[in-house]
Order: structure tokens, then sequence, then C-alpha cells
């Protein structure tokens, strides 16, 4: 092949260690190997000049993403502005908001009803026709680069839906797309996988097999009946989802956010999760970008137990993901709002800090989905906590069915069988604010909007990209009228997924007003991260003791720069016993100077300390 020196530089560096991977997953499939590696050629020379110079700029700069400048926002693109072009409309506001990575909530085309808010894909190739065009995605994908702003899109690669072109042709008996799937005859394989594979969604969803009537068999639908596991042991398979990766990576999309990783490989006699063939394919869709695309990052989208995430970083010789979420960092603050008591988040903050720097999560409050209390157990089980009546406890606290609780969440694919379920609500029902705004309690209203806010000094004092779900920035709450929309209330997370506020917005201007408050109180957090260094990714971070289980003690250093924030997880006034000794120290936020030792600090209060010699440096 003709390559041009830029492309043949890249492809070579990664060839063999490409070709040695797919050859792994697939013996004796070299004309494969060999119609991939046209196609990524083929995609290169498709790739606009600017992005290819985006490309090169970024590469020069591998630390571009891990600053401490980057703030993202998650957002349905009809709930906040109707369409693409109504984004477009509303740049200005995204960025008064101080965001620069802009996650798009699932836009492709999907069926409605079945949709599974956007995650069964019926065209890759397609964005939903009310939302607007792939054009319409290109030129937002555009003005957004002008403006230095990235987007982010998710991948759905687990699965198509069942009107996806393939679904419909394995439908019809074409047995070259039913090996794009799971398909059997009868039941027989179907109940060997059940007796090992656990069940996603076993209230609204149980089982992982449908049967299709119109083919006769049954196929894997791990999600939902209309959701078809897609077959990677078919190297075809893998070679499609790569072109439609690609594809819209070629629109202008930054970040390509994979749904739902650990399901990608299927295994009988297995559980069919974090398989090491998973792995392998998401090294494989890195090398691809790093030929093609090397300006753009892979999200993993990983929704398991600690030890079971951190490994789809891959290594720092052979990464995998650029990104992963902070999912069970945002589990258990959670957690603390519920029961006052910081020593799991601790615990948590102590395993993360640990890892590699170059290891980057997003971190988060609130998102599209629902809080799964996927807690480290094994480690509270050493103050007496049981599983089951925790989980049970933190949901009644925050759906507040727990005398004196404050919250104001619903459940989520509850199982009365089992005692779990799964939370839902916006960061301000669950912080208090709905419950308070609705009795008219003005005293209690204050204290959540401090909870409120110091949740997300809280969320962006971690290293990593903090990301802001929309509407929390007004303090939005939840929206209950999904409950009278047939397509919508079987599935509670639409109690979060409300349309965008204008009319709250209009009212951050006025003074005084809790949308004023909630919004002003995160930009100015924001804008003392992004101007202080020792915010920065590479930052060393521990945690320290406060000698009060309500009191979240963490430190922050970065070359001469010193920052102790303190977290006040309490509804009550409380003092943090720290006792550093190293001289006078500035909060940040107030501009109070003090000592740090023996620190109080009011109810749901934040501090970020800053060593004075610190702020001589940083001036």
């Amino acid at each position: 092949m003709d390559y041009c020196k830029e492309y043949e530089k890249r492809f070579d560096r990664y060839y063999d260690e490409l070709k040695w991977l797919y050859c792994e997953l697939y013996k004796n499939q070299d004309e494969a190997f060999k119609q991939l590696c046209g196609q990524m050629y083929r995609f290169y020379t498709e790739r606009k000049a600017a992005l290819k110079t985006m490309d090169r700029e970024r590469a020069k700069d591998p630390q571009w993403y891990k600053g401490n400048r980057m703030v993202g926002m998650m957002m349905y693109v009809d709930a906040f502005a109707g369409d693409l072009n109504g984004v477009l409309k509303h740049l200005d506001y995204i960025e008064e908001c101080g965001v620069n990575y802009l996650h798009l909530m699932p836009l492709l085309d999907t069926p409605e009803g079945r949709s599974d808010g956007g995650y069964a894909v019926s065209d890759f190739r397609k964005v939903r026709p009310d939302l607007g065009t792939m054009e319409d995605l290109e030129c937002l994908a555009k003005e957004c680069h002008k403006r230095g702003v990235s987007i982010c899109l998710d991948f759905v690669m687990n699965h198509t839906s069942e009107d996806h072109e393939w679904a419909r042709k394995a439908k019809a008996g074409d047995p070259e797309y039913q090996s794009r799937y799971f398909f059997y005859d009868n039941y027989d394989l179907p109940a060997q996988f059940e007796r090992t594979v656990p069940e996603v969604f076993p209230t609204t969803a149980p089982g992982n097999f449908t049967w299709v009537q119109e083919a006769g068999k049954y196929v894997m639908t791990t999600f939902y009946p209309y959701q078809w596991d897609l077959n990677y042991w078919n190297p075809v398979v893998l070679n499609e989802m790569a072109q439609n990766m690609l594809n819209l990576v070629n629109r202008g999309i930054d970040v390509i956010r994979i749904d739902a990783v650990p399901y990608i490989w299927k295994q009988l006699g297995t559980n069919c999760r974090n398989l090491p063939q998973v792995h392998t394919i998401v090294r494989i869709m890195r090398i691809i970008c790093e030929i093609v695309c090397p300006g753009v990052l892979l999200l993993g989208e990983v929704v398991m137990e600690p030890d079971k995430v951190v490994p789809y970083f891959g290594s720092v010789e052979k990464p995998e993901c650029h990104m992963l979420y902070n999912v069970t960092t945002m589990a258990a603050t959670w957690n603390s709002v519920a029961t006052k008591d910081i020593r799991l988040l601790r615990q948590q903050m102590n395993v993360v800090s640990g890892l590699p720097k170059d290891y980057v999560f997003l971190n988060y409050l609130r998102c599209h989905d629902d809080i799964g209390w996927g807690l480290d157990y094994p480690w509270l089980k050493q103050f007496g906590i049981n599983e089951v009546s925790h989980k049970k406890y933190l949901n009644d606290f925050l759906t507040g069915q727990y005398p004196g609780s404050f919250g104001r969440g619903e459940l989520y694919n509850s199982d009365p069988e089992s005692g779990d379920a799964r939370l839902c609500g916006t960061t301000a029902s669950l912080c208090g604010i709905e419950k308070a705004a609705f009795e008219r309690d003005a005293e209690a209203l204050e204290k959540a909007v401090r909870l409120d806010l110091m949740l997300h000094a809280y969320m962006l004092s971690q290293s990593g990209i903090p990301v802001i779900y929309s509407g929390d920035e007004i303090g939005q709450e939840n929206d209950y009228t999904y409950h009278e929309n047939p397509k919508k209330w079987d599935d509670s997370r639409y109690l979060h997924r409300g349309d965008f506020r204008w009319d709250l917005e209009k009212k951050r201007s006025v003074k005084g007003s809790l949308q004023e408050k909630i919004f002003d109180g995160i930009r100015k957090l924001e804008t003392i991260r992004a101007q202080v260094p020792v915010f920065c990714t590479d930052a060393q971070v521990w945690t320290i003791d406060t000698w009060d289980d309500s009191i979240l003690g963490l430190v922050r250093e970065y070359g001469e720069e010193k920052v102790i924030a303190l977290f006040n997880f309490s509804e009550f006034d409380k003092v943090a016993w720290i006792n550093e000794e190293d001289g006078m120290y500035t909060d940040l936020i107030s501009g109070r100077t003090m000592e740090a030792k023996g620190v109080e600090i009011p109810a749901y209060g934040i501090y970020w300390l800053m060593r004075e010699n610190g702020i001589e440096e940083n001036k």
C-alpha cells in the first residue's frame, strides 16, 4: 500500500502487536486482518485536514487532557436544547459553565419506546432524525473545536437494536447475519449459559436470552430483549464495529465512550464478564485509534467492583482505555451523605491515590444512570455492616423513607427476593433541596445548598476530570412527569433525565436565588481549580486523619504548593483535629487565613486550605 509517511510511521510502530492480538482472537483469519488494515487506511485518508492537525498537536502533548483546566458536562441533546442545532445555539451558556468537555448522551438512531435511553442503536451511521443529522453533529463538533471544547459520544459495542439492519436480516433467516449474534435452535445451550451468567435486570428483563418468533430461535440479550448481543467470535463483527467507531471520530468526535465494556466477550461456562478477550479487543481499539486518529481518547464504562475496574487502563506499556469512570468513589460519596461517615470514602480515596498518575478517572456525582451500591462490603464488615441491611438503609435514607432523612430519590430495579435495588434522583433532590423548598424550610434549604456545593467541591478536589450532570449547576430537582408517560414510566431513571429548566437558568442572575448560589458557587470552585496547579493530575494526593468520622481530610501537594481540603459530611458544626506544623494557611474559597490546627468547620462546610508559601509561589 502507498501509505503516506505519517500513517506509515504509526502503522509500522503498532503492526506486529496489532496482528498478534488479532490472530490471537481469530485463528487463520489473515484475510479479515488485511481487510481491517485496509479499512483503517481508508478512514485515515478520509479524515479531514483540521482533525489531522489536531491529532498532531495532541500527539506532541499527550498530557493535554490531564491538567486541572478540564471540566466536563454530560447532557441529553433533546432534554437540553431540543436538537443538535439547539446545542449549537447554547454553546455560550456551556462555556459560561466553565465546560470544555461535552458528553452528548446517545444520539444515534434508535427505535422509539425500545431505545433504553439511546443504548439500543438501530443505525450507527445515522443520528436520530428528531435530533438532527450527521452533518449537524459534524458542524457542532467543528464549532466546539473552535472554542476549545472536546466532544464525547457513546459507542455501544456490546449490542445492537433488534431493528438494526443486521438483526432484521437475521430475523429473516440469513445465516451470515445470524452469525453476528448468538442464535440457538433450542434452549439447551442458553440453559447452560444461564447457570453461570448473572442477570443484569432481574426484575424488568429477567434472563439472558429472548425467543425470536420470526427466526424460530433464541438470541442472547444480556440487557433488554430488544438489545441483541453481538458475537465478537466473528471477526466481521469487530471489523464492522471498528469502522463504525472510525466514522464517528471522522465526524469530529474527540472521546469515544465504550458502553458496557466488560460484557463484550461471551464464553460458555463463564459469567461472561471481564474475560481476557475483552481486554484484547479494547487494546485493539486503542491501537486502531493510535494509528488512524491519535488525538482521540477512549473512555471505558466499567460499572464493576474496584478490582475489576482498574485493569481496563491496561498497563503503562500497553494501555487500553485513556480514562475510566470513578464509579466506586461516586457510590461511596453518597454512602457518606446517608451515613455521615467518611471512613469508606477515605479508604476508596487511598486506593485511587495509590494508582499510577497515568490513570485518569472521570469523577462525577450524578449521571444519566442509577446509583448502584457496589461498595467494598468485605472492608465494611469490620464495622459490623451487613451488605443487605446496609443497602436497604441507604435506599431508605435517600428516598426519604428513613425517619429524619432529606433525600427524595426513587428506586430502580428493586428486587424483592434479594432486597437489592439501585437509586435514582438528581443531586439537588438527593441533597435535600427539593424537600426543603417544598416545605419552605429556609434553614434546611441553606444546609442543603451547602451540602450540594460541598459535594461538588469534593468532586473538583479529586485528580482527573470532573463532570457535571446538566442541570446540577442550577440545582435542578427530580422530574416526576415521567410517571405520566407510558414510554418512560417503567424506567425510574427518567426521574433525573428531565428537560433542562431554562426558566430556572434565568434565575442564576437573581441575587440571593438558589440558582445563583449554586451556579456561582460551582463556577468559583472551578475557577480556583483551574488557576492553582496543585489540582493537576500529577499532584501527590493522600488522606489525613481528622479524628472525626464525618470529616474527610485530603492533602494535595505539587512542587511547593500544598492544599488541605476538608469536607464536613455532617449537618452539625464540627472540628477537624488536624495539626499541621508547616506555617499559616489561607482558604482559597473564603480568603480567610488560619492555622491548620483544630479547624472549626460548619455543617456541610468546605475548606481548601493552601499553605501560604505555596500562594506566594503561585503568584
